[in-house]
C-alpha cells in the first residue's frame, strides 16, 4: 500500500506553490546579483563558481534563496535562463547548460541541482563539457526515475522521468562521474519512492526532514550544500603537473 503521509505531502505542496508563486509573480531579480558573492559589486569572490540547476517545472528563481545562501559564502552563482521552466528532455537541457559553461568560459564549477536538475547535471558531466565541472551537489534527484511518472500521459515532461525511459536507464548505468557527486536525499520523499541513493556517489547525505521541495529550506540542507560545494570545488584543482617553462 502506498505510503501517503498526508501531512508531509500537504506541507510539501504548500512550500512548492508558495515558492513557485514567488518565482513567477515576485519582484524580478537580475541574475547578475548572484554573481557578486556577499553582495559586493566590485569585490572578486575568493571561492569557486556555482551553477544552479532547477527541477522540472521550476525556473532558476525557484532556487534563488539557495543561490543567495551560496553567494553569501563568497561563491559567484550562475544560472541558465535558457532552461525556462525546465520542461525539455534531459539531453536537450544538458546541451543548453554546456553551452552556457562554454560561452562564459567557466571551469572548476560546482553544480547545485534539485530533482531533475541532478539528471541534467550528470549528463553535462558525462559530455564534452564535463571537464569544466568539478562536481555536483544533487538534492532529491530521481536517479532511476519515479514510478509516479508513469501515470502521466506519453510525451509529457514528467513521463520522461519514468523508470522505463531508455534515456534515463542509460544515464543510470553510466557511473564514471558518480564519485564527484554528493547525493542529498530527504528522510522521505513523496515523489521519489526508494532510498534516493546514488551508487558509487562520493557520499549520500540523508536529511532529517521530509518532502521533495520543503527540504530546500532546511538548515541541514543549507549547511550540507555549503560544505559540499567547498569540498567538491577542491576536486577541480589542476591534477596534471604544470608544463615546464
Amino acid at each position: 500500500m502506498p505510503d501517503l503521509r498526508l501531512g508531509v505531502r500537504a506541507r510539501d505542496y504548500v512550500y512548492a506553490l508558495r515558492h513557485e508563486a514567488r518565482a513567477l509573480l515576485g519582484p524580478r531579480t537580475d541574475p547578475s546579483r548572484l554573481l557578486r558573492g556577499r553582495d559586493a559589486p566590485d569585490a572578486e569572490p575568493a571561492r569557486g563558481p556555482v551553477l544552479l540547476l532547477p527541477g522540472i517545472y521550476e525556473t532558476w528563481r525557484f532556487l534563488e534563496p539557495l543561490g543567495h545562501h551560496v553567494a553569501e559564502a563568497g561563491h559567484p552563482v550562475h544560472v541558465v535562463p535558457a532552461l525556462g521552466v525546465n520542461r525539455r528532455r534531459v539531453d536537450d537541457a544538458a546541451r543548453r547548460v554546456a553551452r552556457y559553461l562554454e560561452n562564459h568560459d567557466l571551469t572548476d564549477v560546482v553544480l547545485v541541482a534539485h530533482s531533475k536538475g541532478g539528471l541534467i547535471g550528470k549528463t553535462v558531466m558525462l559530455g564534452p563539457s564535463g571537464g569544466r565541472v568539478a562536481g555536483m551537489v544533487a538534492v532529491a534527484t530521481p536517479w532511476e526515475g519515479s514510478v509516479y511518472a508513469g501515470y502521466f500521459p506519453p510525451g509529457s515532461a514528467v513521463r520522461h522521468l519514468a523508470p522505463s525511459d531508455r534515456r534515463l536507464r542509460r544515464l543510470a548505468r553510466e557511473r564514471a562521474v558518480n564519485a564527484r557527486i554528493v547525493a542529498v536525499a530527504p528522510a522521505w520523499d513523496p515523489h521519489i519512492p526508494g532510498s534516493g541513493a546514488l551508487p558509487g556517489a562520493r557520499r549520500t547525505v540523508r536529511l532529517a526532514g521530509s518532502g521533495h521541495f520543503r527540504v530546500l529550506d532546511d538548515a541541514d540542507l543549507l549547511e550540507t550544500v555549503r560544505s559540499s560545494v567547498l569540498e567538491l570545488g577542491d576536486l577541480g584543482e589542476p591534477r596534471d603537473p604544470p608544463t615546464p617553462a
